[in-house]
């Protein structure tokens, strides 16, 4: 399933439905951020003995990258550093890991070392590699495309706040589009969250 904007479209094809679907207990969900996941997930997806969607981050077709043909990834149900950090974690899937990345990496010209989680997986969610994560940084931001009001970006923080709670130096902090039907591509930027949002959430963060 296509997801997702920031190409353009007309409103209804830049919605980001993941939320939907994750609710419906027995189907697994996953979404690649870049080349190599993309090509291999799919073919994960396939042979997996349950429904898998795989969900395309539109914005992303045109990323380009090295893909190993001979050796898949990584198990397409579990999350997976591609930044280490010491002070925060930003977790974010799909089109959003790119820009969580170039986030940190502006963080990083502040000082603050932050550690970025491609989720990968949206249902069944890798809650272990987020915990691991979050005990060690004490700080954690959620990052999607999607409205926050009813997004994954909730389940997350409310699951970390359990098991994690004494290791959390600030509350579980989320980024995410507005709650409002997706607007005109004219005015799009505004409403998808971007590198800035999330360095003001990251502001918030060490702020407590």
């Amino acid at each position: 399933i296509p997801y997702g904007g920031v190409i353009g479209s007309v409103e209804h094809h830049s919605e980001s439905p993941e939320a939907l679907f994750a609710h419906t207990a027995g189907l697994r969900i996953v979404t690649p951020s870049n080349a190599q996941d993309a090509y291999w997930m799919t073919q994960q997806a396939i042979a997996c003995e349950d429904p898998v969607i795989v969900f395309e981050p539109k914005r992303r077709y045109w990323l380009k990258g090295a893909v190993d043909t001979q050796r898949p990834t990584a198990d397409p149900f579990c999350a997976q550093v591609v930044r280490p950090g010491e002070d925060a974690t930003v977790v974010a899937y799909g089109p959003l890991v790119p820009v969580a990345l170039a986030a940190a990496e502006a963080a990083a010209e502040d000082g603050r070392s932050v550690e970025v989680i491609d989720l990968r997986s949206l249902s069944p969610i890798d809650f272990d590699t987020l915990e691991d994560s979050v005990r060690r940084t004490g700080r954690l931001v959620v990052a999607h495309e999607a409205p926050t009001f009813g997004g994954l970006g909730g389940e997350i923080a409310a699951r970390i706040t359990e098991r994690a709670f004494y290791s959390l130096e600030a509350p579980v902090l989320r980024v995410g589009a507005f709650h409002m039907p997706y607007p005109v591509a004219a005015v799009e930027d505004q409403y998808v969250p971007d590198l800035d949002r999330i360095l003001e959430a990251l502001d918030r963060s060490f702020a407590y």
